[in-house]
């Protein structure tokens, strides 16, 4: 039986497919983590869809890896995939493989970022060599006194300025307890959406 090294195992689970529409699922340190289970699983539904996920640390605080049913990356793939020079690099190879970017939830802390330039994970610096001419959605998700803060509508509008699209939060209880606007759009709602961006890939 051939053995795979992790490195090798990460470059067959990242090998292209043009039959296949490839989405890539960010996810960040917002309790709206905590649907990632449901999301992965929603958006492997779609005929013809292939789903990964880069996770940023402290979104693991929210949910179960194990629970996705898809392969989820991390920091620690980025690291331990590069050892010498001619060794690929994890964020450019999911920046290929990916015809789709969605970052649900996106937390303020990462949307801080990206507006920003900043690159200091795996899924900040996919982002960050992500090729513009593919579509990168975001959904915003935090607290109602951080989403109403002005700063927070500068780093929105300065994400759409670089053309990608934001499906916008909305209100209700929060898990804290307080209730208003910063709650992760609906599931639901993401998927269709996702599903309209996959309707205008050409074949």
């Amino acid at each position: 039986m051939q053995q795979h090294s992790e490195s090798d195992q990460i470059q067959l689970d990242l090998q292209a497919n043009s039959s296949i529409f490839h989405v890539l699922v960010g996810l960040t340190g917002s309790v709206a983590a905590l649907k990632a289970p449901l999301l992965a699983t929603k958006l492997l539904e779609i005929p013809g869809v292939e789903v990964r996920v880069v996770t940023t640390d402290h979104a693991t605080h929210f949910y179960d890896i194990n629970e996705v049913p898809v392969r989820v990356y991390t920091d620690k793939d980025e690291w331990e995939m590069w050892t010498m020079r001619s060794d690929p690099v994890l964020h450019i190879e999911l920046r290929c493989w990916a015809d789709l970017l969605l970052i649900a939830p996106l937390d303020a802390n990462t949307l801080g970022k990206i507006a920003s330039g900043i690159c200091d994970n795996l899924l900040t610096c996919v982002v960050r060599a992500w090729d513009t001419s593919r579509p990168l959605l975001f959904c915003p998700a935090m607290n109602t006194a951080m989403w109403q803060h002005p700063i927070t509508a500068q780093q929105v509008a300065t994400l759409k300025s670089f053309g990608y699209v934001e499906i916008p939060c909305i209100a209700k209880k929060l898990i804290c307890g307080d209730e208003g606007e910063g709650a992760m759009a609906e599931v639901s709602t993401i998927v269709d959406t996702v599903k309209q961006y996959i309707q205008k890939h050409p074949e």
